[in-house]
């Protein structure tokens, strides 16, 4: 009997909303074991054209272009490492220069409180050595935290580069695997779904990247220019920390602010810092952002920011991070399944991205307009699922 049942439209949102609690749930209870894989997913995705070519122009065989794309890959965060190393270590050496004006800065703090609020400053010494007191434990317990997480961080590190180099040894592997779950004549279908994946994907990592690019060097240049120490050091964590959400940047100012505090104790230079970060910021969100970044990954904002606050909810800063990614997989398979694609079309962004006033262009937000005229014609190459190794797999053009 080849009879469909078909559901009333409560049932159905019903069983999608249950799948998607569902999936949260499995998401946080197998967190450490799901995230190093995704995030070693989402480092394959990226490394497959490297593979790619390493077989096609290099000739290499599979086994060997995959480990080579593979130890290029953790060379490079083997680098940025020992950069940071060393500038940090030079930053841990002025130490004392950075107590001793946070000490000066203190007392014009406590002066300003003295004159304003009439407490003098045994008072306020009591106030602070109450509030460090009642904070004692839960200090405890953050600390334990912090050094389970770097536990956790180290061994997701050794893990993530072996996760992805089996990933792309067993590429095809899995890809065979999956056209024998679906009916052969939804083949055309999965392959499109996977290469649509596939390429909204890396274009999105590929966007993170310039984006910690730009942000690195623009932050690195206004600190340049108004004199604060260690500039290239706080331009690249700024850059790497603006990947985390929301609190990245803030921690990164933060950061900035503190390392300020090695060259002088000037307060004009932390306003400066506190200028740059906030301009860098605009420039991101508004320029950087939505033509590098948004562009890749057509998810409208409310659905982005919902989905970062959930993210961070079940799995911390990893779960943000993932959060957008797992946004555009989920996009890309509703929009492509019947019965799912209101949903697609909910989480998307058809509204025009510009409009001409005078001969410029300039962003139009205007939901009475929507975009019905995008067209997204992409060259990749899309897996056809024949009895293969995992070395050899025959492709072609969609």
């Amino acid at each position: 009997m080849n009879d469909i049942i078909k559901f009333p439209f409560y049932a159905k949102t019903t069983l999608i909303l249950v799948g998607l609690i569902a999936f949260s749930f499995i998401f946080y209870a197998g967190q450490d074991i799901l995230i190093p894989v995704m995030m070693s997913f989402l480092f394959a995705i990226l490394l497959f054209p490297v593979v790619q070519f390493l077989k096609s122009k290099l000739r290499f065989p599979h086994v060997l272009a995959v480990m080579t794309a593979v130890i290029l890959f953790v060379l490079v965060f083997i680098g940025l490492f020992v950069f940071l190393s060393f500038q940090i270590s030079d930053f841990v050496n002025d130490f004392d220069k950075i107590e001793r004006n946070i000490t000066i800065h203190l007392n014009n703090i406590q002066g300003y409180v003295r004159d304003n609020f009439h407490l003098s400053s045994r008072e306020q010494k009591q106030y602070i050595d109450t509030a460090a007191a009642d904070s004692v434990e839960k200090g405890k317990e953050i600390i334990g935290t912090t050094l389970m997480s770097f536990t956790d961080t180290i061994m997701n590190l050794t893990l993530i580069p072996i996760y992805t180099f089996l990933i792309l040894l067993y590429r095809t592997h899995f890809l065979l695997f999956l056209s024998k779950l679906v009916d052969r004549k939804n083949h055309e279908q999965l392959k499109d779904i996977l290469t649509h994946i596939r390429v909204a994907i890396n274009s999105y990592i590929v966007g993170l990247i310039i984006e910690l690019i730009l942000i690195s060097a623009m932050t690195t240049i206004g600190f340049m220019i108004i004199g604060v120490k260690y500039a290239i050091l706080l331009g690249v964590v700024t850059g790497i920390l603006n990947l985390i959400p929301y609190i990245g940047i803030l921690f990164a100012g933060f950061l900035s602010i503190v390392a300020t505090l090695t060259g002088s104790p000037d307060l004009s230079i932390i306003i400066g810092v506190i200028v740059i970060t906030i301009i860098v910021q605009l420039i991101d969100n508004n320029i950087v952002v939505p033509l590098i970044v948004s562009s890749k990954v057509e998810i409208n904002a409310l659905i982005s920011i919902v989905g970062i606050i959930i993210g961070g909810a079940i799995a911390g800063i990893s779960g943000m991070f993932l959060a957008l990614p797992i946004l555009a997989i989920m996009k890309v398979i509703f929009d492509r399944i019947e019965p799912l694609k209101p949903w697609g079309y909910l989480m998307g962004d058809d509204l025009p991205k510009t409009y001409t006033w005078r001969k410029i262009k300039l962003p139009l937000f205007d939901s009475e307009e929507p975009n019905h005229k995008v067209i997204v014609q992409t060259a990749a190459i899309a897996p056809v699922f024949t009895e293969t190794t995992t070395e050899n797999i025959d492709l072609k053009n969609n």
